[in-house]
């Protein structure tokens, strides 16, 4: 038989017939502008609408700057906001993943982009995620100053979205961590977690399986649903560890505590042949993991090398200096511990060890 002609009897095919919806997605974007025009800051050129979104290092007051980017996305922890229905945070911890990664090499976080991702645009969802990340810019002291968002039809399951974000930052030269004269004796500082923040969570999930408790159940181990409780956002520590920098010169290292946990991010800011000896009896965890541990009877090796289990964040300092660095983080708003101290290692490679574990997990 032979084909019709082109058009021939057959119905007109729409983009929007397709499963895409370009006024959906250009109503999203007059949602945007007045989040990302509440992000502004010093340097920023312009608004949203260019096909690129210009910063200006100058204005914004550097003098011989190196810039530093990171990107990263939120992981499973997307399938419990989904499931939850609850999409208000996920954009904050999309903006700390990727801000926590900079401020550790001394960056002052400038601006931010993120991808929106979804098989079906609902302006709603996507005006609640935008505002998240919107607040987490906010944080993080940097500006939101362009995005893409992209309606797939076919690519994602009904309900479904991904996201990913890239941050730049920049510090003078002379300022850039880690320095180079970490040595045994300095002591360890802990920053407090919020939570899980956005490792690990395909062990979550599994353990939320195991327990039989919906998302909207009430929470085991905290206040409102489990839901609620594990989409606590990821701190941002940004600010705070700038402020601290700057106030006393005295911050030598900083390890973001991300999947690996502790004994794998720790040595990435140490020089080779330096260990950090941790004393988790220094610190007290949030009781998520404590619930983590007993509902997954997740071994504690596990529980080390997924997540933060309550250290998001690491400091090195001299011990002379350490007081000082203390309470500039107090001072910025920051729960602070002493929780270890840097020893001679493995010649070849940087190491971190962590003592009396099992204390986390007692009640």
């Amino acid at each position: 038989m032979k084909p019709d002609a082109p058009g021939h009897n057959r119905p007109p095919l729409t983009y929007k017939d397709a499963g895409v919806d370009i006024d959906a997605g250009d109503a999203l974007v007059e949602h945007i502008k007045p989040l990302a025009r509440s992000t502004h800051r010093r340097g920023v050129m312009g608004g949203l609408g260019g096909f690129g979104g210009l910063f200006d290092l100058k204005a914004a007051g550097f003098r011989d700057p190196i810039l530093v980017s990171g990107t990263d996305g939120v992981g499973t922890k997307l399938k419990v906001a989904i499931e939850a229905g609850i999409p208000d945070t996920v954009g904050i911890d999309l903006v700390a993943m990727c801000v926590n990664d900079i401020v550790v090499q001394g960056a002052d976080p400038l601006f931010f982009l993120d991808y929106y991702a979804t098989g079906h645009l609902e302006i709603e969802t996507g005006r609640r995620i935008v505002a998240g990340i919107a607040e987490g810019c906010r944080r993080a002291g940097c500006a939101l100053i362009g995005g893409e968002t992209a309606e797939m039809p076919g690519m994602y399951a009904e309900g479904d979205y991904d996201l990913a974000g890239f941050a730049v930052g920049a510090a003078e030269r002379e300022q850039l961590l880690p320095r180079a004269d970490i040595a045994a004796g300095d002591v360890v500082l802990g920053l407090a977690a919020s939570g899980a923040h956005s490792n690990g969570y395909s062990l979550v999930r599994g353990v939320v399986k195991r327990s039989g408790l919906a998302f909207d159940a009430a929470s085991p181990f905290g206040s409102g649903s489990l839901g609620e409780a594990l989409l606590e956002p990821t701190r941002i520590y940004a600010r705070q560890l700038l402020s601290a920098i700057r106030a006393t010169g005295a911050i030598k290292g900083l390890a973001h505590i991300t999947g690996g946990g502790l004994p794998g991010n720790v040595p990435r800011c140490l020089p080779d042949g330096r260990r950090a000896r941790l004393d988790a009896r220094r610190w007290t965890a949030p009781a998520v993991f404590g619930w983590l541990r007993q509902a997954g009877n997740v071994p504690v090796a596990d529980m080390l090398r997924t997540f933060n289990c309550g250290i998001g964040m690491v400091v090195v300092t001299a011990k002379d200096d350490a007081a000082r660095v203390r309470q500039a983080l107090v001072d910025a708003g920051e729960t602070v511990e002493e929780i270890g101290v840097i020893e001679a290692g493995p010649a070849a490679e940087a190491d971190c060890v962590v003592e009396h574990a099992d204390s986390l997990w007692r009640n």
